[in-house]
């Protein structure tokens, strides 16, 4: 039986590069049906279509991926599931944005030594960026916040009635619920508002 050739893709909410990746595996000429793509978000590593591919896998299968970091999201990850793939399935994979990862080349042990070499190296750098950028992220948000940048839904104008609707109530003509109700907002929020509102007043 011959070897097939498969990709991997995986895009996630804050990086949507999917058609990079999958003109890359255009240009590598990876069979439509033999590509797997996950879409999903950073809380979310599921992977159902790794998963899949995985179990398909056979020795001397080719995967090609575009970067060492769709393998997985953290140092430890990615190396493991290098493990799996080439020890554990005996396939080949091939970095396109990495030409010394591929494991076709070099299947001596210095090539191997190389090959494993630049995985730690390039998994430990992915891991870094990732860091990086989300604390890149949260410093951005932390100084927007200081500069009084709100985030979020801004808050719904008060109807038309409130203030009328307020005062109502404070003098005790109407129950709190039945405020909510003429405001048309849960009782809650009335009360929220309402609380606000005298405190500027």
């Amino acid at each position: 039986m011959s070897a097939k050739t498969y990709g991997y893709i995986r895009v996630s909410s804050t990086d949507q590069n999917e058609d990079r990746q999958l003109l890359a595996m255009q240009a590598k000429q990876v069979p439509k049906d033999q590509i797997f793509m996950d879409k999903q978000s950073g809380k979310d590593f599921e992977r159902p279509q790794y998963k899949r591919m995985i179990r398909r896998l056979k020795p001397g299968d080719l995967l090609y991926i575009l970067s060492i970091d769709r393998l997985g999201r953290n140092y430890e990850e990615i190396q493991e599931q290098w493990r799996v793939l080439t020890k554990e399935k005996r396939a080949d994979i091939c970095v396109i944005d990495m030409p010394l990862l591929d494991t076709r080349n070099g299947k001596d042990l210095m090539g191997t030594f190389i090959a494993d070499l630049v995985l730690q190296i390039l998994s430990f750098v992915a891991q870094s960026e990732r860091e990086n950028i989300r604390r890149r992220q949260a410093e951005g948000i932390a100084a927007a916040k200081a500069r009084g940048v709100k985030f979020g839904r801004p808050p719904r104008p008060l109807p038309e009635n409130f203030h009328e609707i307020h005062q109502a109530w404070r003098d005790k003509k109407i129950t709190l619920r039945q405020a909510a109700s003429a405001c048309e907002m849960p009782v809650g929020t009335f009360y929220a508002k309402a609380v606000k509102h005298e405190k500027l007043a």
